[in-house]
């Protein structure tokens, strides 16, 4: 099945709009996390719920904006494995969206970090959430991970939906990423090969927790 990127909420497929409306209805701050494997198209599918939905009313907050920079991950030696569980700051994730659950409509802004492709690295407070913003929609890896911190991050959300995607598509986005940030075509698929693909296995796994899977790509 292929879908294309919503422009109104109708759009949506139906169960996923219904779910989305639903989600809404009480006018009170909601937090919608977007979870799938590496490449399943997260990012793509937020943005499109922001437009569907308005800026005025919503704000992205992806997860990613909690990667270690690369000095502590070379520090640590885990650079090789940039995109694992272990390479993020979990507890400050989840203490984000504890500030963003508990942030009033006559509140001050919460500043969220913002992860940067083209330098490979985060960047603090470079998402700017308004009081007024009725959806946060997060999307990420691990936000029904089990293991540390990260267990935590579920119960800081209304609802996770996992972005569902064939392998195969998905795993070839991931190699033209890759390239176009630098990468050979063989660095890429080396990287896909012993990098994502365990991740994308263990993500996998957590299907089963979320409320919703959307299919797409």
């Amino acid at each position: 099945m292929t879908t294309h990127p919503p422009q109104t909420l109708s759009s949506l497929p139906p169960d996923s709009a219904a779910r989305l409306q639903a989600l809404m209805a009480s006018g009170q701050r909601k937090l919608l996390g977007l979870v799938g494997a590496p490449g399943a198209g997260k990012s793509t599918l937020a943005a499109a719920l922001l437009r569907a939905v308005g800026a005025e009313r919503a704000q992205v907050v992806p997860m990613d904006g909690f990667h270690l920079a690369n000095v502590e991950l070379q520090r640590l030696g885990r650079a090789d494995r940039k995109g694992a569980p272990d390479t993020f700051d979990s507890a400050g994730y989840v203490a984000l969206l504890q500030r963003l659950r508990a942030q009033r409509p006559d509140g001050d802004i919460v500043y969220a970090p913002e992860f940067r492709r083209e330098i490979e690295e985060p960047v603090a407070g470079a998402i700017a959430v308004l009081p007024s913003t009725q959806l946060v929609i997060t999307e990420g890896n691990y936000l029904l991970h089990d293991v540390g911190p990260w267990a935590g991050a579920a119960a800081m959300l209304d609802e996770v939906w996992y972005v569902d995607i064939d392998d195969a598509l998905r795993e070839e986005r991931l190699v033209r990423r890759h390239q176009q940030f630098g990468r050979s075509v063989e660095e890429a698929r080396a990287w896909v090969a012993s990098t994502d693909a365990p991740n994308a296995r263990l993500i996998s796994a957590t299907r089963v927790r979320a409320q919703h899977v959307l299919p797409w790509g």
